[in-house]
């Protein structure tokens, strides 16, 4: 595998500077005290189910009853704000969610990466439903094709390689094999190259093997700032400088970008900008990070910390300007990273 080239030169505020050798700006705080604001008065509105997108007018969220793909974002985000208040109710709603989310350790769906890794980064309980998690990923690790395949949890065929897919479940493999946390890494890295224009989903067929599919399409936002945060976390594991050299080619080039590159006059989407935010920090590109994250909260976070103009799915026409659960979730993470009140070694 060869690297994309970045034809341009890095701009100075993309060049990679460690954290904690500059003060948080200052509305850094603010903003992340509005988002864990924003958890207390979803808990008490959403009746013990899981928040997925909210209205962009009346705030009110679309929930679910076992959490989906994005459960595990509402657990981080109840363990952030139990780290900051210190109240023990705090904590054991945290506490509660994350048991919840136990119905998806076995489930075949490589998204357990995103349920699990983040739904469990930030706790302070003992950590056996990741282990458990990690282990029934482990166990549907194919060794032929180097994966943990998609999944039919969601409907669709099994075999396919997703992007959304790769982060959370890198560094959830890497805890029980970290050889086939860098395989499943190098097979969607592998994927990603093959093709002029990237494609996020490929299905694998006896004899004809990895084929793209249309959908997400090549300009899909999130597509990019999940693979970037993946390779972030497979920096931090070791023999994760194999991936180094891929960075580049992801770096965005928007603070926050259309929901699909194709219509650049279309909705814009904040949770792209979000994940991308925690992966540049991870990577140690600060003022780039540091940038997005300005850009959020000043230009769409609102003053009751609820993070607008998320595009859940454009093409389906599902939420396209909304708050959503996984934005304000990496948001409140990279903020929380970024102010100190998260330490860079953990999740």
């Amino acid at each position: 595998m060869s690297a994309r080239t970045n034809e341009s030169s890095r701009p100075p505020e993309e060049r990679r500077a460690p954290l904690g050798l500059t003060t948080a700006p200052a509305w850094a705080a603010p903003a992340l005290a509005s988002l864990l604001d924003r958890v207390a008065v979803t808990r008490a509105g959403t009746g013990g189910r899981f928040p997925l997108y909210a209205d962009p007018d009346s705030g009110t969220w679309t929930t679910t009853a076992r959490g989906s793909w994005t459960g595990g974002f509402w657990a981080g985000l109840l363990w952030l704000r139990a780290r900051g208040s210190g109240d023990p109710s705090d904590r054991e709603a945290a506490r509660a969610c994350t048991a919840r989310l136990a119905d998806w350790a076995e489930a075949d769906t490589a998204t357990r990466g995103l349920i699990f890794w983040y739904g469990t980064a930030l706790a302070d309980d003992d950590l056996d439903l990741r282990y458990r998690a990690a282990r029934a990923c482990l166990d549907d690790f194919d060794p032929e094709l180097g994966l943990v395949p998609w999944g039919s949890a969601f409907g669709g065929p099994r075999l396919l390689a997703r992007v959304d897919g790769v982060p959370g479940m890198v560094p959830l493999l890497a805890t029980v094999d970290a050889e086939a946390a860098r395989s499943h890494l190098r097979l969607h890295v592998d994927l990603y190259l093959r093709e002029r224009l990237p494609r996020w989903s490929w299905q694998h067929t006896q004899g004809a093997g990895w084929t793209a599919r249309a959908d997400p399409p090549p300009g899909w936002s999130r597509g990019p700032a999940w693979l970037l945060l993946a390779l972030a976390e497979a920096a931090r594991l070791p023999g994760g400088d194999e991936f180094s050299g891929y960075v580049d080619a992801l770096m965005p080039s928007h603070l926050v970008p259309p929901a699909d590159a194709a219509h650049p006059g279309g909705p814009r989407d904040t949770s792209a900008a979000a994940v991308t935010a925690l992966a540049l920090l991870r990577l140690g590109f600060r003022d780039r990070a540091v940038a997005v994250l300005e850009e959020l909260a000043g230009g769409h976070l609102t003053p009751d910390g609820r993070l607008l103009d998320g595009c859940y799915d454009l093409t389906a026409g599902t939420a396209v300007r909304h708050e959503l659960v996984w934005g304000d979730f990496f948001m409140a993470y990279a903020l929380a990273v970024l102010t100190g009140h998260v330490s860079t070694d953990v999740g």
